[in-house]
């Protein structure tokens, strides 16, 4: 197994303690073999001179922050439901999949994770593997409410236990991928501030931990769909918003930044769940973007 994300395999696998491990561990080993080389955590750096070099331990703690956020480590959470959206979230990273008939500004994540699953051969549950067109079998919630505790909803349950490591790696090659593309997105006269923001936050596991998961939380604001009122909300949108301060650490300048990119999201959104409920809780998220402690940061 690949030593870095071995290691967040195994955080991730202990966080679903009420799991079968054996299984779970059984289930990424041969998927994540050679993993450092091949996206880049050793040795290659597909974004130019931006990179994500990492230590075993650092990735340990953002594997375990990623999938805190999204999922509290609670098994029923890899496939569920929000109130007030049109659709289901799954997996440790809650990846978007939208039913037949919905198709919502949101960039849609799911389908491309279970590509990705099926590249890496993985044995995905032969009714998801078959479904034919591949949208959410369920029309809203209340449907699929009503089948919960189905024997579909189960194993999809355990599929997405069982393959933590892959659905990280996915969220990391997003979020690499997602940088060179946000650079050439913006004007001339601000990449070279952008990436030189960009280079520092890439710097450091806190500052990783913050573009993976902002990537990963709210996109990379590089779809004209992903706007309400013309203002995106993704990760470009919160770089460009970062006013320089060179008595402000970077990653502060970052929090503050995406904080008001979703503060304006949330008074912009016609739905008025986003400001009244989902708000406060994305402003707390945002709160968790700092370095970890010195053991962390210096882990060999």
């Amino acid at each position: 197994m690949s030593r870095a994300f071995g290691l967040l395999c195994l955080v991730t696998v202990v966080m679903l303690s009420g799991c079968n491990s054996e299984k779970k561990s059984e289930s990424v080993d041969g998927a994540t073999d050679g993993l450092d080389k091949e996206i880049g955590l050793a040795t290659e750096n597909p974004f130019g001179e931006i990179s994500l070099a990492l230590k075993p331990a650092q990735l340990d703690w953002i594997g375990q922050k990623i999938f805190q956020n999204e999922c509290a480590g609670q098994f029923q959470c890899l496939v569920h439901w929000n109130d007030g959206e049109a659709f289901p979230s799954l997996g440790i990273g809650h990846f978007i999949w939208y039913p037949e008939g919905v198709n919502e500004r949101f960039v849609e994540s799911f389908p491309a994770l279970v590509e990705y699953m099926k590249q890496r051969q993985l044995n995905i549950p032969s009714w998801l593997r078959e479904l034919e067109p591949f949208n959410a079998p369920w029309a809203d919630k209340a449907s699929f409410d009503a089948v919960e505790n189905s024997v579909n909803v189960a194993e999809l349950r355990e599929f997405l236990a069982g393959t933590q490591g892959i659905q990280a790696e996915f969220i990391v090659r997003r979020a690499k991928t997602s940088f060179a593309k946000i650079v050439e997105s913006v004007p001339e006269d601000q990449k070279t501030r952008l990436k030189a923001d960009l280079e520092v936050l890439s710097s450091t596991p806190g500052g990783i931990y913050a573009l993976i998961d902002y990537v990963n939380f709210k996109g990379e604001g590089l779809s004209d769909a992903e706007r309400y009122d013309g203002e995106g909300w993704g990760l470009r949108q919160v770089l460009l918003a970062m006013e320089p301060n060179p008595d402000i650490a970077t990653l502060a300048r970052f929090r503050a930044a995406a904080a008001k990119v979703l503060t304006r999201r949330a008074e912009n959104a016609v739905n008025p769940i986003e400001k009244n409920r989902w708000l406060k809780g994305w402003l707390r998220r945002l709160e968790t973007y700092r370095q970890p402690d010195g053991e962390i940061s210096s882990a060999e």
